[in-house]
């Protein structure tokens, strides 16, 4: 009979907890009347569908012979895995410091059960998204499956990493919360959601390709599209920034579990 380590006895623990608090974060938030849980992925769902149906009722050019459902649902899709967690991470600990009575729930667990609703949510709208339209004809099959799927792992990772970091600079002052509010605002046209990077100029193709999300999109597009689009992307870019992001997330909700005190 094989005898747990410690890791393995830690780490056990901290499943049950995020867990729980998923739990406890779906009946919080949605309830448990009408479709329920249903609407943690309804929520991003009808924010990329009302998007993409007011683009394509105003015939909105992006640049490209590109099916513009497609294009939207790929694009507001991959916003909404790094804007919409850091948002639900931000201001996180006040309202959940409560549960911090209990000695194996962590600060960094509050963080983490709303980052994976998020993600979830995000990720089940993205792909309902896709296979409706596919059965109408308004969006082809994916050309590369398995290249989307790590274009969106690595936004994922991002967003998550991201939300940690946000969420416990925001123990400290409510500030960074808005400062994040603005900051989000602006990276969105930035992001590759709007635009694909061989689209533009040389010169602005190397400045808006230093910016992280940027390189999940058109990795996720180029596996969409598949030949239709030339995707600029560097995986080893694209690991090192997700490795520093939560290094610095990490250090940040280390210190911030040390401030908070269970009420």
């Amino acid at each position: 009979m094989q005898h747990s380590t410690p890791l393995t006895r830690s780490l056990s623990i901290q499943i049950r907890v995020v867990k729980a608090l998923l739990m406890r974060e779906v009946l919080t938030r949605y309830g448990r009347h009408n479709v329920g849980f249903l609407w943690i992925f309804f929520e991003p769902m009808m924010f990329t569908l009302g998007v993409t149906g007011l683009w394509t009722i105003l015939k909105a050019t992006h640049g490209s012979t590109l099916s513009i459902t497609a294009f939207a649902v790929t694009g507001y899709s991959s916003v909404l895995v790094w804007r919409n967690t850091v948002g639900r991470c931000a201001l996180a600990i006040v309202p959940n410091q409560s549960l911090l009575y209990h000695r194996n729930v962590r600060v960094i667990d509050l963080f983490i059960a709303r980052a994976l609703l998020e993600l979830t949510g995000a990720s089940l709208s993205f792909v309902f998204l896709t296979l409706f339209f596919m059965m109408f004809g308004l969006m082809e099959p994916p050309h590369d499956v398995a290249m989307m799927i790590a274009g969106w792992i690595y936004l994922c990772f991002w967003g998550m990493g991201l939300g940690l970091a946000v969420g416990a600079l925001s123990e400290r002052s409510e500030t960074a919360d808005r400062i994040w509010h603005t900051v989000s605002y602006l990276m969105f046209p930035l992001s590759g959601a709007v635009f694909m990077v061989q689209w533009l100029p040389p010169a602005f193709q190397k400045v808006v390709l230093f910016i992280p999300m940027v390189h999940g999109t058109e990795m996720l597009r180029g596996g969409y599209f598949g030949n239709a689009v030339k995707p600029h992307y560097n995986p080893f870019y694209m690991v090192v920034c997700d490795l520093l992001v939560w290094l610095v997330a990490l250090m940040l909700v280390r210190d911030a579990s040390k401030r908070v005190e269970p009420e």
